[in-house]
């Protein structure tokens, strides 16, 4: 019994110094990783995470349902299909064709009301909202400097940093974009709570405009930027340009940092759901229309949707680009195989959300999912 007393008071003071020594290091953010992921069992961030963290609502104006389409769901996955949507836990597949939905269908206990955790395809949502700050006069155009609005990049490369260059991912800084070590940056983003701080504290290492990196913070200093040209926090500002002027259905969450601090994380953490989701898309396929009113600018959207650099003709700025053929598709992306995906001239959206990608590098290539998405979409209309 002794022993037993002995080993608890020494296992304390050990839980004790650990605690102390997160805090003196400035690493106490893995608490909170621990609480909210790891001993939930997960090694990442998951699609029902936003529950456990600070969120603010995304509200609804008036509702626009989607039309189903005269075909709706006349025709049946492929076998090819199941396959991928069993192996990576897929749980919303929907096709909208025409502007209607042709096919949908939910898993694993998840409906088209279901809220998932959108991860990077916010970073589209981020971009467009630069759009409509320079509509709006907030910010001059794509290469007003991010020194006029954070001040910590004033000097050196840094002051060449632009806001084009956030949307772009061509800021030059020396984040570390990965998901899975606990004491990368990337992670540290996610869990700390005083992002700004943390955004404050990234350095330029090449110069801003001249090449593309995907990062995760690029994002997270458009947000910064956005919000203090505009005076609004973000989740603000999306809600009256684009969550309410597009119709959604459902109310949104998008995760803020805390609420003392109050900033989104801007490169993930819209929880919403397929359908909804899928307006972005559809906004963009229709050039910054929706029922007749110009929510965003075209000549914005025809920018964004084509690469900036010839070497990098995945991305533009803040839509990934893929071209299947004679096909050219824009799409949102987000970790774990969150998916938006548009094919403009074929007048098709195709949404995938689920818990995995399946196989294959996370931020450097199309992942071999995407292809079964788009490839049995299309035998699946061609029925």
């Amino acid at each position: 019994m002794k022993f037993l007393k002995k080993l608890l008071k020494w296992v304390a003071i050990l839980f004790g110094l650990l605690i102390i020594t997160l805090y003196v290091t400035d690493t106490d953010y893995l608490l909170k990783a621990v609480r909210t992921i790891y001993m939930k069992g997960h090694t990442t961030a998951y699609l029902e995470d936003y529950k456990h963290f600070d969120n603010k609502p995304l509200d609804i104006g008036t509702p626009q349902p989607w039309p189903n389409h005269k075909d709706y769901n006349s025709v049946k996955e492929t076998e090819t299909l199941k396959n991928v949507n069993a192996q990576n836990g897929t749980i919303a597949y929907v096709i909208i064709k025409n502007d209607s939905i042709w096919f949908e269908n939910y898993y694993d206990g998840f409906d088209e009301d279901s809220k998932s955790n959108s991860f990077s395809m916010a970073k589209s949502y981020v971009s467009a909202l630069l759009g409509k700050a320079i509509m709006d006069g907030y910010i001059k155009n794509l290469d007003q400097p991010v020194c006029d609005f954070i001040p910590e990049f004033c000097e050196g490369d840094a002051a060449k940093m632009t806001v084009g260059d956030l949307s772009s991912m061509a800021s030059g800084t020396n984040w570390d974009e990965r998901y899975y070590s606990p004491f990368s940056i990337t992670t540290r983003a996610y869990f700390d709570d005083d992002l700004t701080k943390v955004m404050t504290g990234l350095k330029v290492v090449r110069e801003p405009g001249t090449s593309y990196k995907y990062a995760s913070g690029d994002t997270q200093m458009l947000a910064i930027a956005i919000e203090r040209a505009s005076g609004k926090k973000l989740y603000d500002y999306l809600t009256e340009s684009f969550w309410k002027p597009l119709g959604s259905e459902n109310q949104a969450l998008w995760q803020v940092d805390s609420e003392d601090h109050d900033l989104v994380k801007a490169y993930c953490c819209i929880a919403s759901n397929a359908k909804d989701f899928a307006r972005m898309g559809k906004l963009y396929k229709d050039h910054g229309k929706w029922n007749g009113k110009q929510l965003l600018d075209s000549a914005f959207i025809a920018k964004s949707i084509t690469p900036r650099f010839t070497e990098s003709p995945e991305y533009g700025y803040g839509w990934w680009l893929k071209t299947v053929g004679d096909k050219h598709f824009f799409m949102m992306r987000g970790h774990l195989g969150q998916y938006v995906i548009v094919e403009p001239n074929d007048n098709v959206i195709i949404v995938r959300l689920g818990h995995s990608k399946g196989p294959g590098d996370a931020v450097a290539s199309f992942t071999p999912d995407i292809s079964a998405y788009i490839d049995e979409a299309y035998k699946m209309l061609e029925q």
